[in-house]
């Protein structure tokens, strides 16, 4: 236990002598070796958006030549072979490599700066997460430079995973990819989990927290849930694959279905992953614009972690088609409709907010009230597909894959380009274009309609998914078209979103500390953050402490410039799980290669099972266990905490 002490109450938030002993304290050393062992919680969401982002790019141009395929029947850009590789790494990487990790990135830049804290509660695993996602992406990525890309779909089904019908390295590079990215995931979601719990700001009590908060919380606690699920049955593919367990081949006594059960176990909780924090960024972003606080902030908090809740009971809702007992189905049709509540209480908060409010038509605003429109319609479809009959006519057609772009394009992306134009402010101190903006809105949302919604009606005709051609005179060749056309016209709109970004972070007018006049904690620092984010720890008394002089129920008590000065090393605050009292002063690890080198080590590991090199997987697998016993070794100073009596002000 270290020293214990009382923080200072301070009103000397402005001390230039007090700002400059904290820099020297958290910066992060300058150079390419400084940036490989930084732990700045900024750096990494930052790192995290940026890679995502390339990750969408990726996915889609393989979407862009699976369009060119399907635009004309009878295509032949793409061999059957080379078809299902790129259909399978669009689905793996818009799905697994872009849609949760740049919410992740959202969530860690913003949440220490919302939560009133100085970084993570666990920086070094913070670090880890992010270069065990990098290396699962070059790992699956790199299998295109053999020409054994993963070729079995995103959802990789069984028997047509197993080894006699794909006997090549493609499934076992998916197999081994997805068990590493699901390390970054949960660990991660650890992370997040004990951060929300422990580090927020004093008064912070648990029903001041913004509902992005709520949102990557929910996913979270859904991810380690939900993730061993999927872990286990890749690891059971590969055995099966390696060494003939027959976990899921029936003439070996294995259950086929044994693997739709543990996938969707951890895929419709997915769904809801990549959503939740979604939402969470419209609930925080649109009340801005429409200068109130959300309306039912209550309801949408618990509507978020209901949705969740269901969403882990509901899998089910996947296999409607597999001749599974009428009586499970009911009860899962059930579950599905249900579901549909919670999300209806979000929509009506939205739109009470706007329609209570005296909304202000900036591009965020756009992006996010086009995420309502768009949030809607994929709910609904998807509602339609909770009903058994109606699913047994739609599982395998067009239909699917349209509601499916609406929840993954339409409801993450959208709400992801608004958040951008919303914090880009706070993150690079430059105001994005509003002019190249509206045009970025306008072509992305008329592009997406046009290119997505017309799958529902191919779906209808009859047109099945997962085909790489189909024949003329089947009714489909004008909608295909119209199709691949609509979808040519959402990805210029995503090349305008970069070209603004690009010419904002040169060219940008200076934003100041808080140009949107936000509520929450991140407006109340410089533009970008200073490394150690807040001088003195905020004592909060309010959901919305920026605006708390323009409500007349809310007495002034929020202090953003008194408050709780550490400054002898890396500290922070950490406070009670409901109330958010502060009892112990937390020690934070400073910049480390540490987790670089145990990334490095179990990419090694995952090389030496897929290339079938026992003695290289065997030392890897040293070498990484090694890295974990220096990482974990007690350090003086290193993960002590101090506790001390709070004084009230």
């Amino acid at each position: 236990m270290a020293h214990l002490r009382r923080p200072v109450i301070t009103r000397a938030a402005d001390d230039p002598g007090l700002h400059e002993r904290l820099r020297g304290i958290w910066e992060t050393r300058p150079g390419f070796w400084g940036a490989l062992c930084s732990v700045d919680h900024k750096e990494i969401g930052l790192r995290y958006l940026v890679t995502s982002f390339v990750f969408l790019l990726l996915g889609g141009l393989e979407a862009a030549v699976i369009r060119l395929q399907l635009a004309q029947p009878n295509g032949h850009v793409l061999a059957p072979e080379a078809y299902n590789q790129l259909f399978t790494m669009h689905g793996v990487t818009m799905i697994f490599l872009y849609a949760l990790p740049v919410l992740s990135g959202f969530s860690n830049y913003l949440w220490p700066l919302i939560l009133g804290s100085r970084d993570m509660a666990f920086p070094r695993l913070n670090a880890l997460s992010y270069w065990v996602y990098v290396a699962s992406g070059i790992y699956l990525y790199s299998s295109f430079l053999i020409g054994r890309a993963p070729d079995a779909g995103w959802f990789n089904y069984v028997p047509y995973s197993g080894k006699v019908f794909d006997p090549g390295i493609n499934i076992d590079v998916y197999a081994l990819g997805m068990v590493l990215l699901g390390i970054s995931t949960t660990v991660g979601s650890v992370n997040f989990v004990v951060t929300l719990f422990r580090t927020r700001a004093p008064g912070m009590s648990i029903n001041r927290v913004p509902i992005l908060v709520w949102g990557t919380i929910t996913a979270s606690v859904g991810n380690l849930l939900a993730v061993p699920a999927v872990s286990l049955a890749f690891f059971m593919l590969w055995l099966d694959r390696q060494f003939g367990m027959h976990f899921f081949d029936v003439n070996g006594g294995g259950q086929p279905l044994l693997w739709q059960h543990l996938f969707w176990m951890f895929g419709h909780p997915w769904v809801y992953a990549i959503v939740l924090p979604a939402m969470g960024i419209v609930s925080d972003g649109l009340p801005t614009f429409c200068r109130r606080p959300l309306v039912g902030y209550t309801p949408v908090a618990l509507a978020t972690v209901t949705t969740m809740v269901l969403g882990l009971g509901v899998w089910v809702h996947h296999m409607f088609a597999t001749g599974l007992p009428p009586v499970s189905l009911s009860f899962f049709s059930a579950a599905s409709f249900a579901i549909v509540i919670p999300s209806a209480v979000a929509v009506f908060s939205w739109l009470a907010t706007i329609w209570t409010g005296r909304p202000v038509f900036r591009t965020p605003f756009l992006f996010f009230a086009g995420f309502i429109l768009l949030f809607v319609i994929g709910g609904l479809s998807g509602f339609m597909t909770a009903a058994v009959p109606v699913d047994r006519q739609l599982t395998d057609t067009y239909f699917v894959v349209a509601h499916l772009h609406y929840v993954i394009i339409g409801i993450n992306v959208f709400a992801v380009v608004g958040g951008t134009y919303y914090w880009f402010p706070k993150m690079t101190g430059r105001m994005m274009s509003e002019r190249l903006g509206k045009w970025n809105f306008w072509v992305m949302f008329i592009g997406f309609n046009v290119g997505f919604f017309p799958m529902h009606i191919a779906g209808l005709l009859g047109m099945p998914r997962r085909i790489y051609t189909y024949p003329a005179g089947m009714g489909w060749s004008t909608l295909n078209l119209v199709i691949s056309l609509g979808s040519w016209l959402f990805a210029i709109g995503v090349l305008l979103f970069l070209i603004n970004i690009v010419y904002s972070l040169k060219r940008g007018l200076p934003a100041g500390p808080n140009p949107w006049d936000g509520a929450s904690l991140e407006w109340s620092t410089s533009s970008p953050p200073p490394p150690y984010n807040f001088a003195v720890i905020p004592s909060v008394a309010s959901r919305n402490p920026l605006w708390e002089d323009r409500m007349d129920d809310t007495p002034k008590r929020t202090r953003l410039a008194e408050g709780m000065l550490l400054d002898h090393g890396r500290e922070t605050i950490g406070t009670t799980v409901l109330d958010a009292e502060p009892d112990v002063i937390l020690r934070m690890p400073g910049d480390s290669p540490a987790p670089l080198i145990l990334t490095l080590g179990l990419s090694a590991l995952f090389a030496g099972l897929l290339l079938h090199s026992w003695t290289f997987a065997g030392a890897s697998a040293v070498i990484t266990a090694i890295a974990t016993i220096v990482w974990l070794w007690p350090e003086e100073q290193l993960g002590q905490t101090a506790e001390f009596e709070h004084e009230r002000a």
